[in-house]
């Protein structure tokens, strides 16, 4: 690789001490956590003008399919060398970069109530414990954006041992996805005309529970990831390829995406949006990735300033972003400050990135450095 290595890395991030990063991931990832926090801030008053702030939503996506493309290039970079996943080693190496944060969010919503964004709690505590808690999940509830998380901790579980099948049995690497992902437009397009509204498209208390929030028909963007990452580890003249023609890829991945959140546009929720949106948005998140990765283009060559540290605090900004909205919300209205104001909108967004450092430092961080002697990377080259 060519980059330069950030300052980060010296000290901020212990997972860039030993590699470089990468400017052009950096950026996705810093984007999409900045849209979700507009987004979910939106919700409790904080709006932008025009209300584009409601399509803040799409950031999880772009997660899933930078999370697709990281996660699954590290289990495939032993099976591109013919060596074997370090089971083990993966599934420690997650539970210390993902568990401790959260558990300690999972902790204040359970023991300081007051503190929620919401009275109720989106689901009982066993059901975060199990990391199911996205299943039968409506929104309007404390800790709802868990949901993600479970999807992920979910797709993970299972991950390891379909690329274990699928490297055993190599046709399968095509079929797969393919079932996943087909799949996936079949069971949202019954689950939709399921559950019809009485006033016309789709229940959107339905489209919650069985829909947006659920695993089963929230894969896609995961999976372009991996299959991304597949393609760069087993096909590397194909990834030359999709490289090289970047530069008119961001075009059309844009497009995919504004068509997308086009279909959710009307006034009731159609079966047409149930089905076909979560898929264009994904594959248009996957063309934005080609896009960062590709040396023809400036993404990742130039270092945005304050991207790699935006990047590095994501996971401690989305876990612990409510909680903050809701404080700063509550003190702009003792205070007669307009939610909608400039220095309302700047300061919740500044508040949640504070807030987010001081979960990173004090928890995160102390943990990773701890997963790096306890659970080191495989020296084998992979991400």
């Amino acid at each position: 690789m060519s980059e330069t290595t950030t300052p980060l890395r010296l000290g901020v991030d212990p997972r860039f001490q030993d590699r470089e990063r990468q400017p052009g991931l950096d950026l996705l990832r810093a984007l999409a956590i900045i849209v979700v926090v507009i987004y979910h801030a939106a919700l409790f008053g904080f709006k932008l003008p025009g209300r584009v702030d409601r399509f803040g939503w799409i950031g999880v996506d772009l997660f899933f399919v930078l999370s697709g493309y990281l996660i699954g290039g590290q289990l495939l970079a032993p099976l591109a060398r013919e060596q074997s996943i370090k089971l083990g080693r993966f599934f420690a190496r997650r539970v210390f970069r993902i568990m401790p944060a959260y558990f300690v969010i999972l902790a204040v919503y359970f023991l300081l109530p007051s503190w929620r964004e919401y009275p109720d709690m989106a689901q009982p505590l066993w059901k975060f414990l199990l990391s199911v808690q996205n299943i039968a999940l409506h929104g309007g509830t404390a800790f709802s954006h868990a949901w993600s998380l479970a999807v992920e901790d979910q797709f993970y579980l299972c991950l390891p041992f379909i690329l274990l099948l699928v490297n055993r049995w190599p046709r399968d690497a095509l079929i797969i996805p393919c079932v996943i992902v087909f799949g996936g437009l079949a069971l949202r397009a019954v689950l939709a005309w399921k559950n019809p509204s009485i006033d016309g498209g789709v229940s959107f208390r339905a489209f919650q529970a069985w829909i947006y929030y659920p695993s089963w028909t929230r894969l896609d963007p995961l999976v372009f990831g991996v299959v991304l990452a597949a393609i760069e580890k087993f096909r590397p003249h194909w990834w030359k390829r999709l490289m090289g023609s970047a530069i008119w890829l961001w075009l059309p991945a844009l497009a995919l995406i504004s068509y997308g959140l086009y279909l959710g546009e009307g006034d009731n929720l159609t079966v047409t949006a149930c089905v076909w949106q979560f898929p264009l948005i994904a594959l248009g998140m996957a063309g934005l990735l080609i896009c960062a990765q590709s040396p023809r283009l400036i993404f990742r060559r130039i270092k945005i300033p304050g991207a790699a540290f935006v990047a590095s605090i994501a996971y401690s900004a989305y876990l612990i972003q409510k909680l903050v909205i809701h404080a700063v919300e509550q003190f702009c209205s003792s205070h007669n400050i307009q939610l909608t104001s400039a220095i309302a909108l700047v300061g919740v967004e500044l508040c949640v990135y504070a807030a987010a450092t001081l979960l990173f430092l004090l928890v995160e961080r102390p943990f990773l450095q701890l997963r790096k002697h306890l659970a080191p990377r495989s020296l084998g080259r992979g991400r």
